[in-house]
């Protein structure tokens, strides 16, 4: 008996200095997407998603350092960059901002910890505020419930998800939801919806989303060979769409990022934080 403990211990031991080794590992993967809406030249950019206020190295230079190896046209950004729990953390999130911004056009999605920061006064008082004049001031595009022209073939959407799209289980989005928040869809350019949460697919794709970036679920917290990620946050298990490409009716798409740090279970195995290049080709041009 004492032996099964012991192993036992010595293996929980294990997965435990793997995971604080994960942690800190930084990976690039990349997606292409074609489609006939793109015209003219390929366009690349970096998705960052699910950072929770965590820095690889100091002032996260690890991280500026992958994202400027990519030489991207923008650095878009899906939400949970920072930990609105109780307590809140945004240093981390605000200098990455500033640095981006110095060398890249940058856009932001609002995730649940952005727009609980926003919701509860009570708690947080006017720290949504302050942070995101702060990314203004840095020059960051933030897509609140709206969309930008960003080239003449492509737009970008950023839409707010009500706290009942992030509650455990099944949660349920009305079809009319999407087009209440953001109005309808251009269908002449391509377009990108930054919208945190891959629990939708079907309704973004529905809307008229021809690609769309997603997190929320930090790839499944523990990812097990054939089986994929573990546990999302809202208590799902082998939930298939905790991480990778995946692509719905009419060839619509949604890339999920497993993000970049931790924050209720700070655990990453065999999951390491991940850096998004999606370049975006015409569909002549493959």
């Amino acid at each position: 008996m004492l032996y099964k403990i012991a192993a036992i211990t010595a293996a929980a031991g294990a997965c435990l200095l793997r995971s604080e080794y994960e942690k800190n590992c930084l990976v690039t993967e990349e997606y292409v997407i074609t489609s006939p809406k793109l015209k003219g030249r390929e366009k690349t950019f970096v998705f960052l998603t699910d950072l929770h206020d965590k820095e690889f190295g100091k002032d996260n230079q690890r991280l500026l350092e992958a994202v400027r190896a990519v030489r991207p046209d923008a650095v878009l950004s899906g939400g949970d960059m920072i930990v609105a729990k109780g307590k809140r953390k945004l240093s981390a999130s605000l200098s990455l901002f500033e640095a981006l911004a110095k060398e890249f056009p940058v856009y932001c999605g609002n995730g649940n910890h952005e727009l609980r920061m926003k919701k509860q006064k009570d708690i947080y008082g006017d720290a949504y505020e302050s942070y995101t004049k702060a990314l203004r001031s840095f020059g960051v595009h933030i897509l609140s419930d709206e969309g930008i022209r960003i080239a003449a073939d492509l737009i970008l959407y950023g839409v707010n998800l009500a706290d009942c799209h992030y509650r455990p289980g099944t949660p349920k989005m009305e079809h009319i939801y999407l087009k209440h928040a953001l109005g309808g869809v251009d269908p002449e350019p391509f377009s990108i919806l930054l919208a945190h949460s891959p629990v939708f697919f079907e309704e973004y794709a529905a809307w008229g989303a021809d690609l769309t970036l997603s997190g929320h679920f930090h790839g499944g917290t523990i990812r097990l060979p054939l089986l994929g990620g573990l546990m999302t946050p809202q208590y799902q298990f082998f939930y298939p769409r905790c991480g990778g490409i995946f692509t719905g009716k009419n060839g619509k798409k949604m890339i999920v990022g497993r993000g970049l740090g931790t924050h209720s279970v700070n655990v990453r195995l065999n999951n390491k934080p991940q850096v998004i290049v999606v370049r975006l080709k015409p569909k002549n041009n493959i």
